[in-house]
C-alpha cells in the first residue's frame, strides 16, 4: 500500500464517507448508491479509487460485488484518522442510518423467503443434500452432556434427532415464525424441548446459557455472518462447543433459487478467521460432498474454559 494513494483518496469527501461506512457494513454498489445518493457511475469511480489505495476491499458473491474497509494495519490506521474526522458529523450519521436500512431490506427479504417455504423446508432442503445425513453427522460430535441450542432450528428436524439422545434441555431459536410453527407441529411430543423467536445477531439468551451450540446450515443466510458467531461465544459456558455447518464457496446461483440464502457460502478460511476473532478455539474442519457438486464444512470449536483463561 503506498501512502500517497491513500492520501490521495482521502482527499474526497465522498470517498471519507465511504470508506466510515464501509467499515461498519459490507455493501454493494447499489446499496451505496443509495445511501450516499449519488448516481452509480460516481459510486463506482470513487470505489476504484479506494480499491487503488488499498483501504477497501471486495469480493464477488453471484453477480454482485460487495465492498468493505480493508484489515491491514495502514488501513485500520486511516480508518481510525477518518472515523475521528467524521463520528460527530451529521451526514456519516445519517450515511449509518441508511447503511442499517439496506441491511434491514436484506433480512427482511429472507424473512419473506422462509414465510413462503417453511411446509416445503424439508424437502427443498433434501433436493440440496441429497442421501447424506448432516444431522447424523452433527449428533455425533454432540457430547450431550449439558443444554444445547440450535440456532436457526427452522422446522425442528435437528431438535427432533437431538432429543432421542439427551433429556437436557433443548433450545431451538429461529426468526421466522412460520418455520418456528413448523416446529412446534413437529416437536409437540418432545419434552425437554424449547423454542424461542429471535435473530442470530441478537439471541434471546442470557450469558453463558448454554453448553452446546449448533449453527446448522445458516450462516450464508445472515448479512453480517461475523455477528451470530460472536453471540455464540456470549451464550456458550466457558468450555462450551460450537457447531457451525454451511457451505463451502461456489458460484452456483441457482442454489439461491432452491434454498435462499445472502451469501454462495464461505471460504474455510473466512470462517476460521471470524471464529478465532470471536475467542474459540478451532478443533477441527471435517468437508462432506453433497448434490449439486457443492462441499459442506462441518467446523468443531471450542470455548476456552476458564482455566485456559487464566
Amino acid at each position: 500500500m503506498e501512502l500517497i494513494k491513500c492520501f490521495k483518496a482521502l482527499s474526497d469527501k465522498t470517498r471519507l464517507r465511504l470508506l466510515y461506512v464501509l467499515q461498519h457494513y459490507e455493501l454493494n454498489v447499489n446499496e451505496i448508491v443509495l445511501v450516499v445518493d449519488m448516481i452509480q457511475s460516481g459510486v463506482s469511480r470513487h470505489l476504484k479509487i479506494l480499491m487503488e489505495s488499498g483501504l477497501l476491499t471486495s469480493r464477488r458473491d453471484g453477480s454482485f460485488i460487495y465492498y468493505s474497509a480493508a484489515e491491514n494495519n495502514t488501513a485500520k490506521t486511516f480508518i481510525s484518522l477518518v472515523d475521528q474526522s467524521l463520528e460527530k458529523e451529521e451526514i456519516a450519521g445519517k450515511d449509518l442510518e441508511k447503511s442499517r436500512e439496506m441491511i434491514k431490506i436484506r433480512q427482511n427479504r429472507t424473512k419473506r423467503f422462509f414465510k413462503t417455504v417453511a411446509p416445503q423446508w424439508d424437502r427443498l432442503k433434501k433436493e440440496v443434500l441429497g442421501d447424506f445425513n448432516l444431522n447424523f453427522v452433527i449428533k455425533e460430535k454432540v457430547s450431550f452432556s449439558g443444554n444445547i441450542s440450535d440456532l436457526g432450528c427452522g422446522t425442528g428436524e435437528l431438535i427432533e434427532v437431538l432429543s432421542e439422545e439427551t433429556s437436557h434441555k433443548l433450545i431451538g431459536i429461529d426468526y421466522s415464525p412460520e418455520m418456528l410453527e413448523q416446529a412446534r407441529l413437529r416437536l409437540s411430543g418432545t419434552g425437554n424441548a424449547e423454542l424461542r423467536l429471535g435473530e442470530l445477531e441478537h439471541l434471546p439468551m442470557k450469558n453463558q446459557e448454554i453448553d452446546t451450540a449448533i449453527m446448522n446450515m445458516v450462516l450464508h443466510h445472515i448479512s453480517q455472518p461475523e455477528l451470530p458467531v460472536s453471540e455464540v461465544y456470549r451464550v456458550l459456558k466457558p468450555g462450551g462447543l460450537f457447531i457451525l455447518s454451511d457451505f463451502e464457496k461456489h458460484d452456483k446461483e441457482e442454489i439461491k433459487e432452491i434454498i435462499g440464502g445472502s451469501w454462495l457460502g464461505f471460504e474455510k478460511e473466512k470462517i476460521k478467521t471470524w471464529l478465532t476473532d470471536a475467542g474459540f478455539h478451532l478443533k477441527v474442519i471435517d468437508s462432506y460432498p453433497v448434490n449439486h457438486d457443492l462441499i459442506i464444512n462441518v467446523f468443531t470449536a471450542q470455548k476456552p474454559s476458564i482455566q485456559e483463561k487464566l
